[in-house]
């Protein structure tokens, strides 16, 4: 039989009703054949009060209890779906993430998955056609047993995830839009919704401010051929004919794309902080010493800008990350940057940031061909003195940054990961 992942956000299980309109959307599916599983993330504002909690009771706190907190609320999501689908008639029980389990790394507070298994779900499809009801967004460190969670946006992921270890026809995200549109339809009001959008393109417009869906889990179901759906809880489940193609957004492969774009969409982002480090040591190693911590401590980097000092000798280094990261980062930089003057008493190397200023705007363009352009817009903001001698191929950094260049030459893009 036909499996099927449903993913419900926080605003689609925000209250008692909400969750009963899920748990209709759910049953419908049931009704229609599918073995389903689904995977919730908790009531919209839960995890601001727990993280808000976390911090009164310690702004220097453990980051594995920290997990611990947070966690909750997805479980009561889960337990309260549960408990509404039983009501209805439909056999379901709550799993959380360490009973699948889903096995995550020790990085607390934003896990990557290295393992989900499957097998226990497709058994009690079969056995007992039970709906499965999923707290997203946590996992399991497997060396210590500890409870781990996957970072903003980790539901997706755990969504994703899942899919691809049950073997699932398709992963369905439920938000509160109908699909992905070309543009914010609240800022373009001409903006309009696609009905299928390939993989490296909505990783391109999630990694540069589309909030529809969250990086890692397009990257997720890229490399694991996952198709998904972007729909709408909102739409009453009664008035959904089945016999006719739901209203949404297919991810899919770029080979089930017969009409083939120029520009899909253009996304923006307000919430980026820039750091430059100037003046440093133009030799090998150096870049792998700043982004390495980085992506070790799981920060992406979005856009880099390398152009010479002013003393002509030496360059200075630019590059955007999200706002969260910026105080921990600067700080990170700058101890790196007296590390290295107290190694090299002779070193001129100083760094310094620019916090997100309110209202600013990074608006940059996602597609096929917008790639290449938009690589071009920024190749313009690279510097040079005449005189230099062209710049070096550039080797490819860390997997896990969201590091903007191709291999062989410097002429920087968004990010395809391959």
């Amino acid at each position: 039989m036909a499996r099927l992942v449903m993913k419900f956000g926080g605003t689609s299980v925000a209250d008692l009703d909400r969750i009963r309109n899920v748990a209709r959307h759910v049953k419908r599916e049931v009704d229609a054949g599918y073995d389903v599983a689904v995977v919730v993330s908790a009531m919209a504002g839960v995890t601001n009060q727990l993280v808000a909690w976390c911090r009164e009771a310690a702004m220097l706190h453990d980051a594995r209890e920290y997990d611990a907190v947070v966690a909750t609320g997805e479980q009561v999501t889960a337990g309260l779906l549960a408990i509404v689908l039983e009501g209805m008639g439909v056999n379901a029980r709550s799993w959380q993430g360490w009973q699948l389990p889903i096995l995550t790394d020790n990085a607390h507070a934003s896990a990557r998955i290295l393992e989900v298994n499957g097998s226990e779900l497709i058994k009690r499809f079969k056995e007992h056609k039970q709906v499965a009801v999923i707290a997203g967004f946590q996992g399991m460190h497997k060396e210590t047993g500890r409870i781990t969670t996957l970072g903003r946006g980790g539901s997706d992921t755990s969504a994703v995830a899942i899919a691809a270890a049950i073997g699932a026809d398709r992963c369905d995200i439920y938000t509160d839009v109908d699909g992905v549109y070309t543009t914010d339809p609240r800022v373009v009001p001409k903006a309009h919704r696609m009905d299928k959008i390939a993989y490296e393109e909505m990783l391109e417009l999630a990694s540069l401010g589309a909030k529809v869906m969250q990086v890692r889990s397009v990257e997720l179901g890229m490399v694991r051929d996952v198709r998904m759906f972007v729909r709408s809880s909102f739409e009453k489940p009664e008035d959904i004919d089945p016999k006719k193609p739901p209203s949404g957004t297919l991810i899919c492969d770029e080979g089930d794309i017969v009409e083939q774009q120029v520009v899909t969409g253009i996304a923006f982002s307000k919430d980026e902080a820039q750091i430059s480090i100037r003046r440093v040591q133009d030799k090998p190693g150096v870049a792998a010493a700043i982004f390495g911590p980085l992506a070790d401590s799981n920060i992406n980097v979005d856009m880099i800008v390398q152009n010479v000092s002013g003393d002509g000798a030496t360059t200075d280094l630019t590059f955007t990350v999200p706002s969260a990261d910026y105080e921990p980062l600067r700080e990170g930089v700058a101890s790196r940057g007296r590390a290295y003057r107290a190694r090299r008493p002779r070193g001129r190397s100083r760094s310094g940031g620019d916090p997100p200023a309110r209202g600013q705007q990074d608006v940059r363009a996602g597609g096929r061909s917008g790639r290449r352009h938009a690589g071009e817009g920024r190749q313009r903001r690279l510097t040079r003195p005449p005189s230099a001698p062209p710049l070096a191929p550039r080797p490819r950094l860390h997997r896990g940054l969201g590091i903007c260049g191709t291999i062989g030459s410097w002429h920087p893009r968004s990010i395809r990961v391959r």
